[in-house]
């Protein structure tokens, strides 16, 4: 049976200068209580899915609403898995909507898509002018380490900030020229990609220094052959990188953000507690 979830969360700075939180949820897709591990500005959120994976058939369907000013930080406690399809599509779509001067974290764990894998990640960010975000996708192909490469199926993967920013691939597992080739993936696995993001125009200035921060990380580290940060445009930075294990991947990822989130907002980073479990 195929299973059918929605989340719905609802962002809002109050009175007291805390960020508060409503959920609304259909089936298996939820999230865990308001954590503030860094006072009341920023609420920490965890997001569980149950069944612990996702198979053809499966839809699981995410909309986030921060409301001006309101800080949220979401992440989940393990990876997301596509599993192996019998002829259906597995489908994961994010939509969310800032208001001026809301921030959004969305730092989830990776993606694995399992070979035969039918799936779709569907992730897209609306910001209004004000608005800011620290985002990562992270995308591992098979388990080659249990001996389980990627060789069938394809993966969907759309990233698109409207107006300003789309990216959007389809990899298939029967494509070795793209997955092996040196003007491909190089026999790489893990593909990632973060982004700061504002709902208008960053000055340069502060580009540029977010632009040297992921540079730096990268030089010092051992994937620095296979990274690289850009600016497509004004109001966006792009960090994207390939590697052959999530962790060193991850690891640079969270490099970056504590830099990133240093120079944009002037906030030390406090990375959630489920990370260190």
């Amino acid at each position: 049976m195929a299973w059918h979830g929605h989340l719905t969360l609802d962002y809002r700075l109050d009175a007291e200068g805390r960020t508060t939180a409503h959920d609304r949820h259909e089936g298996p897709l939820r999230v865990l209580q308001r954590l503030y591990p860094e006072g009341p500005a920023v609420c920490h959120h965890v997001l569980v899915h149950p069944p612990g994976g996702i198979v053809g058939g499966d839809t699981l369907d995410l909309d986030i609403r921060l409301a001006g000013a309101s800080h949220a930080l979401i992440t989940t406690p393990s990876a997301t898995r596509f599993y192996r399809s019998a002829g259906e599509t597995a489908v994961q779509s994010v939509r969310a909507r800032l208001d001026a001067g809301a921030r959004l974290e969305w730092l989830p764990l990776e993606a694995i898509v399992y070979d035969a894998a039918l799936a779709e990640n569907r992730q897209c960010f609306e910001l209004a002018p004000g608005a800011e975000m620290i985002g990562w996708d992270i995308a591992a192909l098979g388990l080659p380490g249990a001996g389980k490469p990627f060789t069938r199926g394809s993966y969907l993967q759309q990233l698109e900030l409207p107006g300003r920013w789309l990216e959007r691939g389809r990899i298939d597992g029967g494509d070795r020229a793209l997955l092996d080739s040196p003007l491909g993936f190089a026999g790489h696995t893990v593909l990632a990609t973060m982004w700061f993001a504002g709902g208008q125009d960053l000055p340069a200035a502060r580009r540029e220094a977010l632009l040297d921060a992921a540079r730096q990380c990268c030089a010092g580290h051992p994937l620095a052959a296979s990274a690289g940060a850009t600016a497509p445009q004004d109001s966006t930075v792009v960090l994207r990188l390939l590697a052959g294990r999530v962790e060193p991947a991850a690891e640079l990822l969270v490099q970056v953000w504590r830099e990133w989130r240093r120079i944009a907002w002037d906030l030390a980073p406090c990375p959630p507690r489920i990370w260190r479990t």
